[in-house]
């Protein structure tokens, strides 16, 4: 009875109708409530239950965890630095407030890029972007005016897939090239203070749903990865190793809980969609540099050079990238060792970034964005080993 109700609906929008244009939005939309009309019945197929739309949907049930703690975590570092009721209800209250503008636009702003170019294209919307949608907004920090985050993730659906074909062709991860995109583009607004990662409070006005910034003297809280740059600050002693592991710190929104980066993994395995050849080759390269640095750092280098190699898998992004982002199908190998040789770079990249240039003291953004356009070539020279090899054995 649904379906028929909804073929009615959609009648519209079929071949030849008023409405024949807009049929990408409308598949777009039917196909989110029912299974495609369209499926393969014969011929040499390879069939499985997951399309690309379940398979899109089942990361983002990876990537909730981290969600939902990071509105938590938002709301709760505000209230904790301004000295306010920090209990769970008004954390998370605080960290929607903040959240959901940013994912409402990135929706609004990204999506109706996705349906242009579906419209112009003549093929249904593609469902890459329930992901990048969701993993945009959790990367940045809390404080970022609306109008960026639009512009950051028009510029990362066009630049970062469109240009390429769209979902499946792209070799740069949409949500990173926008972020990166803001970086450079607005530095003060993504990594230029403490203010930008603790974001005042809000409190509820009178014309509700609308908030307002509450003003509050002393507001600060650097994150793990700058305050390491501080010679007046010891990271360690300000930051305790179980607060960075469960997420207990400022940072951006989705990136700080290393503990549900390893739950999201887990599940990523289970469902045969991550790698976990490219999430253990990340851990790898960046354990393997990171005690090169400290065993053999120079006389006065920054306490990131210093600490215990442990410890750069639990601060900044470095989990959350090795999991969501590293392991991206369309932008990384596709060959089993080019997962391996992709992830341990990636590891490697980014400590010498986070740890050497100051400018940047993340580092695994970049890392995974410059391993993206090497990914084709190291896929071709492991075929082309593999090939070699074959021949050589007659």
């Amino acid at each position: 009875m649904i379906e028929k109700f909804i073929d009615k609906i959609g009648q519209p929008f079929s071949k030849g109708q008023a409405l024949e244009k807009f049929k990408p939005a409308w598949s777009a939309a039917e196909t989110f409530l029912l299974t495609p009309s369209e499926v393969t019945s014969s011929g040499p197929h390879v069939r499985d239950a997951v399309d690309l739309k379940r398979y899109m949907v089942m990361v983002v049930l990876a990537i909730l965890p981290c969600a939902f703690f990071g509105v938590w975590n938002t709301g709760y570092q505000s209230l904790t630095a301004a000295g306010m009721d920090a209990s769970f209800l008004p954390c998370f209250i605080q960290g929607l407030a903040r959240f959901l503008p940013l994912y409402l636009v990135t929706l609004a702003a990204g999506g109706t890029i996705e349906a242009i170019f579906a419209v112009v294209r003549k093929h249904e919307i593609n469902e890459g972007f329930l992901v990048t949608s969701l993993l945009f907004p959790l990367t940045l920090p809390p404080t970022l005016p609306l109008w960026m985050a639009a512009v950051g993730i028009i510029f990362g659906v066009l630049i970062g897939k469109e240009v390429f074909g769209g979902t499946g062709m792209n070799i740069f991860n949409p949500a990173l090239t926008a972020r990166c995109f803001l970086f450079f583009a607005f530095a003060k607004y993504m990594s230029g203070g403490t203010e930008v990662w603790v974001a005042p409070p809000l409190e509820l006005t009178d014309s509700f749903p609308f908030y307002a910034e509450i003003t509050v003297d002393g507001l600060s809280g650097a994150t793990p990865l700058m305050a390491a740059y501080l010679p007046e600050v010891n990271v360690l002693e300000q930051y305790s190793t179980m607060d960075m592991f469960f997420g207990f710190i400022p940072g951006s929104i989705g990136e700080t809980s290393a503990f549900l980066a390893f739950v999201g993994a887990i599940m990523l395995i289970i469902m045969g969609i991550g790698s976990y050849k490219t999430m253990l080759g990340c851990v790898i390269g960046a354990l393997g540099t990171s005690s090169l640095f400290y065993l053999f750092h120079p006389e006065g280098a920054s306490e990131l050079a210093t600490m215990a190699p442990c410890y750069h898998l639990i601060m900044g992004g470095f989990a959350f990238g090795a999991v969501f982002m590293a392991t991206d199908p369309a932008s990384s190998p596709a060959t089993g060792k080019g997962k391996w040789i992709y992830g341990i770079l990636i590891g490697v990249v980014a400590i010498l970034v986070r740890t050497i240039n100051p400018a940047y003291p993340e580092g695994m953004m970049l890392a995974i964005l410059f391993l993206n356009l090497f990914a084709p070539l190291i896929d071709h020279y492991v075929m082309e080993g593999q090939i070699k090899r074959r021949l050589a054995r007659g």
